[in-house]
């Protein structure tokens, strides 16, 4: 009969010849990664540099997360003894996916005329594809398309609040209608600003040397680990061609407003709920007299009954028991950021939520005030 201390020392050797065993295949297996990964390189090309062969690596990581959209306008001709439907080819873009559930991400302006969509993706399969929702201000559109999953890699999303002058950025998309084309370069400049198709400034646009055209709107921009860090939106040239400057929407935008689009069917805009005397009126009392020359803000001209700035108390622009007319507040700041126009007022706006608390400052009677006011959807809350 074995003793305690035999059995132990047995168990001790076993245990040993199978850490053993672990160590030999685990070593195997590194020695077998390490020489798919040397094959790999060899078989591209023996001279390509590492550099060379991360930016391959990227493309073909992040290419199949970029599809290639094609819209057309429906036209109608009278016959003889029919109407007659014909399919005008519109023009061409890109997007990304953004889910597996068929979500397409792309600029409003690639489809804003279309009647109809078709998304190709890159495994070369093409799906008609429908509008989900648009925001024109943001220059955003999401479409969708009925595609099995396994057909659908939504894209790496990134972050853009932390980026630098200089840093590596690489573009895919579609220019010319050219498929799955990838263009190099940096980060030339940060906090620029485009004008959307409604004539609202969309901020903080990245600006690139990447060269971008026509078919490229709506492509990802990439970092130097194949995240999103932009949408590609524009291009800054008077013969509509790449010039050297072009413009991406920054991916916390996107990050922002795609998930409220896709669950809300819009954007959730955070506002006071209030009508605001233009900016060139403004001016005017100034110049006149009516209004001290150095203050600077946005007056209240007609309020929403029951929105956020008549629960907070402020005033419209109404006569009193003579008949005269009383201006309406005048609001000067909200929280720390000084409001210059309608403009500073709408990007202050935006850096909050619906549901936020904010303390506006306030110009009435000669005095200065503050006031709090919970922000509501955009006429939401009627």
């Amino acid at each position: 009969m074995d003793s305690p201390s035999r059995k132990s020392s047995a168990i001790q050797r076993w245990l040993i010849l199978i850490l053993i065993v672990l160590i030999v295949l685990m070593s195997g297996e590194l020695i077998r990664r390490q020489f798919r990964q040397a094959s790999y390189q060899f078989s591209m090309a023996p001279d390509l540099t590492q550099s060379e062969i991360r930016t391959i690596d990227l493309f073909r990581e992040a290419s199949p997360s970029v599809v290639h959209i094609r819209t057309a306008e429906i036209a109608f001709e009278l016959g003889r003894f029919s109407l007659n439907q014909q399919k005008i080819p519109q023009g061409s873009g890109s997007g990304f996916i953004w889910n597996r559930e068929g979500h397409i991400v792309t600029n409003y302006h690639v489809i804003q005329n279309a009647d109809e969509m078709t998304v190709t993706l890159a495994a070369n399969t093409t799906w008609t594809a429908y509008r989900v929702r648009v925001a024109p201000s943001k220059d955003l559109a999401v479409l969708k398309i009925d595609a099995p999953k396994d057909l659908l890699k939504p894209i790496e999303i990134g972050a853009s609040s932390n980026l630098q002058v200089g840093q590596t950025v690489l573009a895919i998309g579609n220019p010319f209608g050219l498929d799955q084309t990838l263009t190099t370069g940096i980060i030339s400049g940060l906090g620029r600003e485009i004008i959307s198709v409604t004539g609202r400034s969309i901020r903080n646009v990245i600006q690139t040397d990447a060269a971008i055209n026509p078919g490229n709107s709506g492509g990802p921009l990439l970092d130097s680990s194949g995240r999103l860090i932009g949408m590609n939106t524009a291009i800054y040239s008077s013969s509509h061609v790449y010039a050297g400057i072009g413009y991406a929407v920054p991916v916390d935008l996107i990050s922002r407003f795609v998930p409220q689009l896709i669950d809300f069917g819009k954007i959730q805009s955070p506002s006071l709920n209030f009508t605001g005397v233009d900016d060139f009126v403004t001016g005017k009392l100034k110049k006149n007299g009516v209004l001290p020359s150095s203050i600077q803000g946005v007056m209240v001209q007609d309020l929403l009954k029951g929105g956020a700035a008549d629960q907070a108390g402020l005033l419209e622009i109404r006569r009193d028991k003579s008949g005269n007319i009383v201006l309406g507040d005048l609001i000067l700041q909200m929280d720390e950021t000084p409001i210059i126009g309608s403009n500073s007022l709408l990007d202050a706006l935006e850096t909050h939520k619906v549901g936020d608390v904010v303390t506006l400052t306030i110009f009435r009677n000669n005095q200065k005030l503050k006031v709090k006011a919970k922000l509501q959807d955009w006429k939401n809350e009627q």
